[in-house]
């Protein structure tokens, strides 16, 4: 058996997730099924991160096995025309040893949420981003985001659909990048919480758009309850951006 890694590109609007759900339309769905067509029998992948409904993807990450032996290119060129016209690419595809998990081997996991703050409709970025009419107090966000880097008990940033044994992540970074009316804020760490990415992001808003001093973020984060933070901002602002690898 032959393993490979692939890095996927897609636009999550019109999907339920990554993970397979009987009778709905996923990622990973599409893909197995692209490539069983390639393979004449059932192949399944396993991904790096399972992306909810209407979250996009600039790389996100998964890995498969094959017995035929193919040319790298020609698994990457069958996998995207038996996608066709589905808005998922296969941008990379390589050979890895057979140690090699997607979900289980990574150093960090990267993800970029974009807000739009203008008061006018979104056109280009219906559905890719949130749209934030409020003018927002970027400076008292950047500020008060600093409190999030660390290991800490996220529990006031954890959904109550989360399965995770524990609620002790540690964040490694929080980056802001303005342009004009976009706001795109990265986050970086080894591993989330589920939702947890999207409150954070409702919580800055929060801090841009209300006289709140930066220091209250702790108050949050020590609270250890969900009803402190903020809202969960919407999927269609959430880009998995990046996976690295030891």
């Amino acid at each position: 058996m032959l393993k490979y890694k692939i890095v996927i590109e897609y636009e999550g609007t019109n999907y339920h997730g990554w993970q397979n759900q009987k009778d709905l339309k996923t990622i990973q769905g599409e893909i197995e099924k692209a490539l069983s067509k390639l393979a004449q029998k059932n192949i399944n992948i396993y991904g790096a991160s399972r992306t909810d409904a209407g979250v996009h993807a600039y790389g996100q990450v998964a890995h498969f096995q094959l017995e035929k032996y193919y040319e790298i290119h020609e698994i990457q060129n069958a996998i995207n025309y038996y996608l066709k016209p589905e808005k998922i690419s296969i941008i990379k595809i390589e050979k890895v040893d057979k140690e090699f998990h997607a979900r289980f081997s990574n150093k960090t996991k990267q993800y970029i949420y974009k807000i739009i703050n203008r008061k006018s409709p979104l056109t280009l970025y219906k559905d890719r981003a949130w749209h934030v009419m409020t003018p927002l107090n970027i400076a008292n966000m950047i500020k008060a985001s600093q409190y999030l880097i660390g290991t800490f008990d996220f529990t006031s940033f954890r959904s109550a659909g989360c399965q995770s044994h524990s609620a002790l992540k540690t964040i490694n970074s929080i980056k802001f990048e303005q342009g004009d009316n976009e706001i795109s804020i990265t986050f970086d760490a080894k591993s989330f919480l589920y939702n947890q990415i999207r409150i954070m992001a409702g919580t800055l808003k929060d801090f841009g758009t209300k006289e709140i001093c930066p220091s209250y973020m702790s108050k949050i984060i020590n609270g250890k309850n969900r009803k402190l933070a903020g809202e969960t901002a919407p999927s269609c602002g959430l880009y998995l951006n990046k996976i690295s690898y030891y």
